[in-house]
């Protein structure tokens, strides 16, 4: 198998990001004009889109976070999407479709290849929403060819994979907005600005809640368990199914023939075609994605840096316990899992060190983030908002005058993202912050699979004293396949 990571990125080799980290501070501020650090890279030269014009999209990936994100921009007057591409020809059609009903014409084209649809120099930006295994191919491509992105989390499959996009971004100097739409939100805003106000006082820990266990996205697991009831003993449960098996034989097939399966699994190993891991359940399959961990880090995780403001920074330790599958299993993934992580003040500049614990299938840590402070605590999640002192549960937004810091606002996360194709200003989550939101899960992943703790060089982003844990922060690539 090729390794598609060239000598700059090895991962037994230092990754210094100090050239990232003094370009996100140039743009400290920016787009809030206040005393917060405003997330974002390089700010753009001249801007390529005048507030007269408007901008051209593609869109990569028609599952189930493309549709909505491509349905949004289409809200947008000052924006058009011209093309659309998917590896298959059903949701592709629909895409196209949905797109050409809303502008009442044909102009949206459609796209087999993504290489065609980059490779169109009327076209501005593009939005990718394609499973983890092909985030940094396409997304290191469309930077050279200098298209603004919408890309969505995680970053990549791996550490060494968003590194290189990472540098793709800055190198290409163009915007890119990371899928976390949760920092869009209010809720969410206010409860990191009371954080990073000090309201709660000092931050000892952190409580981030994901879910467990798998959920059947596409809902095709109940036609393979009516299968598998007829076995005996009868198989209920997809973790259970196992190659060389009657349950398995039943589980895999020839992919249809309108499925470009060689192609789909990409720089993936190969394996064969199971229409239960296929659309929107690839994440159960490590081959292709990261489980509940991976699949929602880059949303409570993220919003836990935010408040911390941590967007640049990282835990120092990691060591993480998970209940798995065995490795062959039709879905692999971890099913229940429990990461502590340690924040070192000497690295963060924090005033002590903070503990974060990020939790999928433990009842005692519910969904969602929540911060524990020595004067209070705050806790948000997508169902709703509570805190230690009742007023700030009552108010929209944290009151003017106790926002001595005031953090990045943004109106609506796509939104965004035009506004700041057209004034080259960071957007909310940039690259740099996505890649730093998704570090934790990566690493937690990593001692769970090694089984040994993890210690973290934050700022040359590489692991101390552990070979064999570092080999895991990339991965070989099946040939052909590679990255820019």
């Amino acid at each position: 198998m090729n390794d598609p990571i060239d000598s700059s990125v090895k991962s037994s080799e230092t990754f210094d990001l100090s050239v990232s980290r003094r370009a996100f501070m140039k743009a400290a501020g920016a787009a809030a004009g206040t005393a917060a650090v405003a997330p974002g890279a390089l700010w753009g030269q001249a801007s390529r889109h005048p507030a007269s014009d408007r901008i051209t999209i593609g869109i990569i990936g028609w599952g189930m976070i493309g549709p909505t994100n491509t349905k949004q921009f289409l809200e947008y007057p000052d924006c058009q999407i011209v093309a659309a591409c998917d590896l298959d020809p059903t949701p592709l059609q629909i895409a196209v479709d949905t797109v050409n009903t809303k502008y009442g014409n044909k102009d949206c084209k459609a796209y087999h290849d993504y290489h065609e649809l980059l490779a169109r120099d009327d076209i501005d930006a593009v939005m990718i929403a394609v499973p983890d295994q092909w985030h940094a191919i396409i997304a290191t491509e469309a930077a050279n060819r200098k298209k603004d992105i919408y890309g969505e989390k995680p970053l990549a499959k791996t550490i060494a994979e968003q590194q290189a996009i990472v540098r793709a971004v800055e190198r290409n100097n163009i915007i890119w907005q990371t899928g976390s739409w949760q920092r869009s939100l209010k809720p969410f805003h206010k409860a990191a600005e009371i954080v990073r106000n000090g309201l709660i006082g000092n931050i000892v820990h952190v409580e981030v809640g994901l879910p467990g266990g798998h959920n059947d996205f596409k809902h095709t697991a109940p036609e393979l368990l009516a299968k598998l009831a007829t076995l005996n003993p009868k198989i209920t449960d997809l973790s259970l199914v196992l190659p060389g098996t009657p349950a398995w034989d039943m589980a895999v097939s020839e992919p249809p023939a309108a499925i470009d399966w060689q192609t789909w699994i990409g720089p993936s190993r190969m394996e064969p075609y199971a229409k239960t891991r296929h659309h929107m359940n690839w994440r159960w399959n490590y081959n292709t994605g990261g489980g509940q961990l991976m699949d929602w880090i880059g949303h409570h995780g993220d919003i836990a840096h935010w408040g911390l403001g941590f967007d640049l920074s990282g835990p120092s330790e990691v060591e993480a316990h998970g209940d798995f599958p065995a490795a062959d299993a039709l879905w692999n993934t971890c099913t229940k899992f429990r990461v502590e992580c340690k924040y070192k003040k000497e690295v963060t500049g924090y005033a002590n060190d903070v503990m974060v614990t990020i939790a999928g299938g433990h009842p005692s840590i519910g969904m969602g983030t929540k911060w524990i402070g020595t004067d209070g605590w705050v806790w948000v999640d997508r169902s709703g908002f509570d805190a230690s002192n009742e007023d700030w549960i009552k108010a929209e937004s944290l009151p003017e005058e106790l926002r001595k810091i005031k953090l990045y606002e943004s109106p609506e996360h796509r939104r965004n993202f035009l506004d700041c194709v057209k004034s080259r200003k960071p957007t909310i989550t940039p690259v740099q912050v996505a890649h730093h939101s998704t570090i934790p899960g990566h690493l937690g992943q990593i001692s769970m699979m090694t089984g040994r703790k993890i210690q973290w060089d934050v700022k040359n982003e590489k692991i101390i004293g552990d070979s064999a844990a570092s080999e895991l922060l990339s991965r070989p690539y099946r040939a052909p396949f590679k990255y820019a």
